[in-house]
């Protein structure tokens, strides 16, 4: 998965500009491979890692809606996934903020990222060292499904910034801020919803499972919803660091989202578009005043939360997440292409 680096301009619409682009590969994006001298799990004692909690974000996958909504209660909104199973997003409090997958009447995932919420056996916030002391950390995980054989393997940057940790018949993949050495969100979910998202390199001999084909008008959904878990995750990172929530700014996302979609049908990866210009360029035609402003981009990132914390994860974008002189943000998503705009606005008198 690749992301470009923080876009600062300052100015009305044009004048000094800082560039820094670092475009960096930090998830690998590949076909799987099939493997026929993939060897099925041994019949001996595997290892089961941790059990599934009986309370917090890791009990809530296998439940039933009732069990999730006796739980949780009713979800902030609803938001298509691009795997067809529908986020129920929580987030009437950001510090216990939830995204809970549902296919099938079913609980297969679930994210959650605020600092008060129960992760058992994890804790938001948590060591990495002590994370490790405490549970067997994988680099090649291997299982079977419906009479297939599965093996996810994990680079050494998977296992310091994301590892993936057995639960029974389930998994915790874990989110680890670099910069801190901490725990910064989680993620747990079934076999089959790893498989088809595929956030590291697999192998598997058998009957591959697919991610669904989308038609225009579930991207459509698919990418409204994300954007606004974007807009979420992104001013918790900032609650955390104590700096001011961010304001959605409608002009900006637009652009945003042209850019994103201009990126995907042209074919590059830069904040320099043939067409539509820099990031001056395309505020001043979306009619966008500001005194400063910042852009992230990416690109071929699973979801929300997984370029969320990708950018968090490097430097300059996380500068750009966290800088305290932002006030508004737009965020504009078009299938796999990611665009954050930030800014500063002019302040009235």
């Amino acid at each position: 998965m690749i992301f470009a680096v923080i876009f600062l301009v300052i100015g009305l619409y044009f004048g000094y500009s800082k560039e820094n682009v670092d475009e960096l590969v930090i998830e690998k994006e590949s076909e799987p491979k099939v493997d026929e001298s993939l060897e099925r799990p041994s019949n001996g004692v595997p290892n089961e890692g941790i059990k599934q909690p009986e309370k917090g974000l890791g009990s809530l996958i296998g439940k039933d809606i009732e069990s999730l909504k006796a739980i949780m209660g009713e979800p902030s909104r609803v938001d298509l996934s691009g795997f067809h199973f529908h986020w129920w997003v929580f987030n009437d409090n950001l510090d216990q903020y939830v995204q809970a997958g549902v296919l099938g009447g079913k609980v297969v995932t679930a994210y959650g990222v605020g600092e008060n919420l129960n992760t058992e056996p994890f804790k938001i916030g948590q060591p990495i060292e002590e994370i490790f002391s405490l549970n067997v950390i994988e680099p090649d995980i291997t299982f079977e499904y419906k009479g297939s054989s599965y093996k996810f393997e994990l680079s050494e940057e998977d296992m310091n910034t994301r590892p993936l940790i057995r639960m029974g018949n389930y998994f915790a993949q874990l989110y680890i801020d670099r910069y801190t050495g901490a725990l910064s969100s989680i993620r747990f979910l079934d076999k089959e919803t790893l498989i088809k998202q595929r956030p590291y390199e697999m192998v598997y001999r058998g009957k591959l499972v697919e991610p669904p084909e989308l038609t225009e008008q579930e991207w459509s959904r698919i990418e409204e919803g994300t954007e606004k878990q974007i807009l979420d995750i992104t001013n918790i990172f900032r609650m955390r660091h104590g700096l001011g929530m961010l304001q959605w700014d409608e002009q900006t996302a637009e652009a945003a989202f042209a850019h994103s979609k201009d990126m995907a049908e042209e074919k590059y990866f830069s904040h320099e578009s043939e067409t539509n210009g820099s990031l001056s360029d395309r505020l001043k035609a979306a009619d966008v005043g500001y005194e400063l402003a910042g852009e992230n981009i990416a690109a071929n990132y699973t979801d929300a939360p997984a370029v969320a914390e990708g950018w968090l994860n490097s430097e300059s974008h996380r500068e750009t997440m966290l800088n305290d002189k932002f006030t508004h943000i737009g965020v504009g998503v078009y299938q796999k292409h990611y665009t954050q705009n930030f800014l500063k606005k002019w302040e009235t008198k």
